[in-house]
């Protein structure tokens, strides 16, 4: 006999990649939620989430899905969580536990924190997996698997509550690990926010090119360029608010990069063999340091 399911009913605001993937997994599963409510502010959304078959119920309004729900996760744009607290605060029940996907944890606490009713357990958490695909088609119940799921609990958060959080993320697959919101915030800036940023801009830049030089550049691509270019494909809206709401992590981390980028275009024009060396062997290390944690 299967394990109970950990919660009665998990309410899913968004319905991308995240929040499609969160729905089919526990879905398939059996054992995360015996009921789940998508809701989103896309009609067209809406529509979709109902022909694909992934919620037991669809809702036009927030309030509603949020109803009676143990589980409430926001998986959308971190800009929009000021408004979407504002419209089911009220409707949270007591003892339910509030959290969501969003890749800025600072702003989150700052956003929901105020907003929420006594009783009400809020966890932020951070699933380290995605692709470059968006809205409800583009999810699937593996995402998660072998991935890390970054929960920052804050002082004082119910001992019960965070377990059971913990263990829904177990059950989807990921492994799970805590941190506290500005050391995450310093970490997902180098390791996914900057390399963000470093794609936009070369893309960018190619585009700037004469128009016979862009089109060379897309005819020839070598693995490196179309490499970034799947980074680049990311969804709009949430980038957009990822670079805005942790804005100080990555300003730090772009500065120092400049500098690194800097020193090793000194290094170039002057032919210094040995820093090149350095860099190119240093990254080889972090590649194999992902490649011997599966994170490759």
């Amino acid at each position: 006999m299967g394990e109970a399911p950990l919660f009665d009913r998990l309410a899913l605001i968004g319905a991308g990649l995240i929040g499609g993937s969160l729905a089919r997994r526990a879905r398939e599963a059996g054992n995360l939620a015996r009921e789940v409510v998508v809701t989103s502010k896309s009609p067209e959304t809406l529509r979709r989430v109902r022909e694909l078959g992934f919620a037991d119920r669809v809702e036009e309004d927030p309030a509603e899905a949020v109803k009676g729900a143990d589980l409430v996760i926001l998986c959308v744009p971190v800009g929009a969580f000021a408004g979407v607290m504002a419209r089911i605060a009220p409707h949270l029940k007591p003892g339910a536990i509030l959290s969501d996907v969003g890749s800025t944890k600072g702003s989150v606490i700052r956003d929901l924190g105020p907003l929420v009713p006594p009783g009400v357990h809020l966890i932020p958490a951070h699933p380290m997996a995605g692709t470059e695909y968006s809205g409800p088609d583009s999810g699937f119940s593996t995402l998660f698997e072998g991935r890390y799921c970054i929960l920052t609990p804050l002082p004082g958060t119910d001992a019960a509550a965070l377990e059971k959080l913990r263990e829904f993320w177990r059950r989807c697959g990921s492994m799970v690990e805590s941190l506290d919101p500005v050391t995450h915030d310093k970490v997902v800036a180098i390791v996914s926010h900057l390399p963000h940023l470093i794609a936009f801009t070369i893309c960018g830049t190619a585009d700037d090119l004469s128009e016979e030089t862009r089109e060379s550049v897309l005819k020839f691509a070598a693995s490196g360029f179309r490499d970034f270019t799947r980074i680049a494909a990311s969804d709009v809206a949430m980038w957009r608010d990822v670079f805005l709401n942790n804005r100080e992590a990555v300003l730090e981390m772009l500065a120092r990069f400049t500098e690194d980028a800097q020193a090793f275009g000194r290094a170039i024009r002057w032919g210094e063999e040995e820093f090149i060396v350095d860099r190119i062997q240093r990254g080889r290390k972090i590649r194999r340091g992902l490649l011997e944690r599966k994170q490759a």
